[in-house]
């Protein structure tokens, strides 16, 4: 199953002292695969897309999902959308927002697994206090469809 998170709104991009902290931190944005942080995009691109593939099947009826880009156990399989400064030492992560799969309407998430498109994750990446996203994302903060 194809996957594309497309993300907007990044938070270094805002005017203010928690902007300056992100771009002076040198914060990225990545999506976790497995406890790796890859695909790091700056706090103040103009907007991030990750894309990947993971792993779907039928188990009695019910799609799961897996592969290095899942995070959970089934029936509360998720992503990672991870935060951290990037240093000479390497990434040191302090936030995460978790993209639950059980989020997705059912109807889209079969579609994409039986190869009719790419199922597309759609979000702005700065909460309500002009920081990075973090915790769990739910509609109609994520929008899901599939291209």
């Amino acid at each position: 199953m194809r996957i594309r998170i497309d993300g907007s709104d990044l938070p270094g991009r805002r005017a203010g002292a928690e902007a300056d902290a992100l771009r002076l931190g040198n914060v990225h944005v990545g999506v976790q695969r497995k406890a790796e942080v890859v695909d790091q995009v700056p706090a103040d691109a103009a907007t991030a897309t990750w894309c990947f593939e993971v792993s779907s099947r039928e188990i009695d009826g019910m799609l799961d999902v897996g592969g290095p880009w899942v995070q959970g156990r089934p029936g509360a399989r998720f992503l990672y959308l991870s935060w951290g400064a990037v240093t000479d030492d390497g990434f040191a992560m302090f936030r995460r927002a978790k993209l639950m799969f059980t989020d997705i309407p059912t109807e889209l998430l079969r579609a994409a697994h039986e190869d009719r498109g790419t199922l597309v994750g759609s979000l702005g990446l700065t909460d309500a206090s002009g920081g990075p996203l973090c915790a769990r994302v739910r509609p109609p903060a994520i929008a899901w469809s599939v291209e």
